[in-house]
């Protein structure tokens, strides 16, 4: 395991947020969208496998499945880029704006919405 010292933790969580502003409306929108595909679909398996087996601990302890799988897929939620955008706004980073950070929230924020609004109907 490596260890990070706090301020090179910071520094990666900042970085990470600049990188989120310069990321193309077409990439935010696919990964925003498949992060709320993603979401969307752990859910109805937690749920599923919940009803289904009558047990709610089982489907309790797959529903994390669905964050992991965004977190190796490098999909946006927007409680992530809540948290990542403004760090890269508060350090000043250029090019880190206040509408820049405005419209990646918007599109995000659009993206995990659609999904959410797709996902249950193609579930069924």
């Amino acid at each position: 395991m490596s260890y990070l010292m706090p301020s090179e933790f910071v520094t990666k969580l900042v970085d990470q947020g600049e990188s989120k502003i310069y990321m193309g409306t077409r990439d935010t929108l696919i990964r925003s969208f498949m992060a709320g595909a993603t979401l969307a679909l752990a859910v109805i398996f937690a749920i599923t496998i919940a009803t289904q087996t009558g047990h709610f601990l089982i489907g309790a302890l797959l529903f994390p499945v669905g964050f992991v799988m965004l977190y190796l897929m490098g999909y946006d939620l927007l409680t992530g880029v809540f948290t990542l955008v403004p760090l890269a706004w508060l350090d000043k980073r250029p090019g880190v704006t206040l509408p820049r950070m405005l419209k990646c929230w918007g599109l995000v924020g659009l993206g995990n919405l659609g999904a959410h609004s797709l996902s249950p109907p193609l579930a069924t």
